[in-house]
């Protein structure tokens, strides 16, 4: 296929990432993150509200997870990707400029769960039944985020000709390790945004779909999610060529995937076998916090699509219920 006809069927890269509301500069990968966190919350708070939480409790909780959630990816993407920061040429303060792109998922979910956890601690709530309530809108919220990576022509994957292939701006390509020399002008690469995007929202209405059937709790949608995500992950990572640490012949990023994904798998069966069902309410045991009243049963169809599916909620199946837990609590904090 002839340079011309690869780019008549390709993905344009968009032509502009940052614009200038006067001296304010409004960047499109922020505009993701930002778009992103806010479908989440919301998402959250319908799911949450449906096993008789408060809603509001899930803003309360942001608070804390998303500041923490944003430091611990950055450091992630600092540590599994040092060379731009710590390297020949490289520019340590630049570690700093998050608006440039660069969020390592692990790491804001490693964080992002200590900052949940203080949330979920000074409201009385269980730190596994908010991960449950969470994990579908997280995943919406990631594909969200990998439209900032198309806005800054990164985290592409090898050349192709396949049809869908991107377009890359001269400016942006990438030096062939074969040549080391950039890649020849009009050369097209996998969209693995595009390819994680879709994952995710599939994963997302998965989640949901095993939720509503088979009524998870305890943290198990969390740990489903984590395995799922994992599973997508590795074969996408494994299409990128931007640097990245390299250990034992594959991208750090694989490996964590596969010893997360393998430790999520566990944590879900070992959890299902000791507490199956879902817990009695969202209160930590002798917490004084009330059920929302406004929880009530609601009977979902079965969703066309995924996006239909993502956006609408959980809320099967839940009726009102009381502030005591009756079992054991199980708050495992999900590090993954």
């Amino acid at each position: 296929m002839t340079v011309l006809g690869q780019l008549a069927a390709s993905i344009p890269s968009p032509d502009q990432h940052t614009w200038h509301l006067g001296p304010v500069p409004i960047r499109a990968y922020a505009l993701a993150i930002l778009a992103g966190i806010v479908v989440a919350v919301w998402m959250t708070m319908r799911r949450w509200k449906a096993r008789g939480g408060d809603p509001d409790d899930v803003l309360e909780i942001a608070f804390w997870a998303v500041p923490f959630g944003i430091v611990g990816g950055r450091i992630y993407h600092v540590v599994s990707t040092p060379d731009p920061y710590w390297g020949e040429n490289g520019d340590p303060v630049s570690a700093l400029y998050i608006w440039e792109g660069g969020l390592g998922i692990w790491g804001a979910v490693a964080l992002g769960a200590v900052g949940a956890w203080i949330g979920c601690r000074r409201l009385g709530v269980r730190l596994s039944t908010f991960a449950d309530a969470l994990a579908p809108g997280l995943l919406v919220a990631q594909a969200i985020g990998r439209l900032g990576n198309w806005f800054n022509q990164e985290l592409f994957g090898a050349p192709t000709e396949l049809p869908w292939g991107l377009e890359i701006d001269v400016a942006y390509l990438p030096v062939d390790p074969a040549t080391g020399l950039q890649y020849a002008e009009g050369t097209l690469f996998h969209p693995t945004f595009l390819y994680e995007m879709l994952w995710n929202l599939a994963a997302a209405a998965l989640l949901i779909w095993l939720d509503r059937r088979y009524r998870l709790g305890h943290g198990r949608v969390f740990w489903a999610y984590v395995v799922i995500y994992t599973l997508g992950r590795v074969w996408i990572e494994m299409l990128r060529i931007d640097t990245a640490e390299m250990v034992l012949g594959m991208r750090l990023n694989v490996w964590t995937s596969l010893v997360v994904g393998l430790g999520a798998l566990v944590a879900f069966v070992v959890v299902g076998r000791l507490h199956p069902g879902r817990e009695d309410g969202v209160s930590l045991p002798g917490s004084t916090v009330e059920p929302d009243a406004d929880a009530q049963t609601e009977t979902d169809g079965d969703h066309a699509g995924t996006a239909e599916a993502v956006a609408d909620e959980d809320t099967t199946d839940t009726t009102d219920t009381e502030a005591s837990a009756a079992g054991p609590d199980q708050d495992p904090a999900p590090r993954a």
